[in-house]
Order: C-alpha cells, then sequence, then structure tokens
C-alpha cells in the first residue's frame, strides 16, 4: 500500500504546487480564470496558500502519516469549493469535474493513509 501512497502523494503535491504558486502570485491566467469565477484576490491568496499547505503536508505525510492525513482531509472542502464555484459559473462539466476528481483523489489518499495505519 505504500507506492499509492506515495504515488498520489507526489501527483497531489505537484499539482497543488504549481497553481498554488500561480495563484499566490497573482499569475494573470489564473487571476482570469477566477474573475470568471467571481473569486477575489484576498480569497485567490488564501486558496493559494492553502494548497502550499497541503503541498508541505503531502510530503510530510511521507515520513509521518497524521500529516498526510491532515493535508489531503485539508484539500477535500477546498475542491468541493471549487467544484461549487464552477457550477454557479455554469462551466463545462468537465471543467467542473477536475476539482471534484482531485477532492477524490485527496480522499482516498487520506484512506490508504489510515488503512495503513
Amino acid at each position: 500500500m505504500r507506492i499509492p501512497i506515495i504515488a498520489l502523494s507526489v501527483i497531489l503535491a505537484a499539482v497543488f504546487m504549481v497553481v498554488g504558486v500561480q495563484k499566490l502570485v497573482g499569475e494573470r491566467r489564473i487571476r482570469e480564470r477566477l474573475d470568471h469565477l467571481g473569486v477575489s484576490a484576498g480569497l485567490t491568496r488564501i486558496v493559494g496558500a492553502l494548497e502550499l499547505a497541503a503541498v508541505v503536508g503531502l510530503f510530510v505525510g511521507l515520513l509521518w502519516s497524521p500529516a498526510g492525513v491532515a493535508a489531503a482531509v485539508g484539500l477535500v472542502p477546498l475542491m468541493v469549493g471549487a467544484a461549487v464555484y464552477h457550477v454557479r459559473a455554469r462551466d463545462s462539466f468537465a471543467v467542473t469535474a477536475m476539482p471534484v476528481a482531485f477532492g477524490v483523489a485527496a480522499a482516498a489518499l487520506a484512506m490508504l493513509h489510515v488503512l495503513q495505519g
């Protein structure tokens, strides 16, 4: 069960590292996308900081499982919120499904950590 934990942790960390940094620095393309969703610049920075905190937790979780559980569980409501914003903006199913997929992956990672003990 260790390999799936490592794989999911690295994949999630890579994705959230990129988008978290983009949100924190206010990258133009991300700002435009989040403006479309009605997300303020301040909330964007908060979400970016939370995503980067999750990245740290995912990596620490490879050495200390409770940190991995906390980071993965913390990503789930972020992704639920993202999906809600996409639904409210009437984005396509494919766009809305992306945060749902990452939320499911984060929940699966939390469960794998718990099952590993």
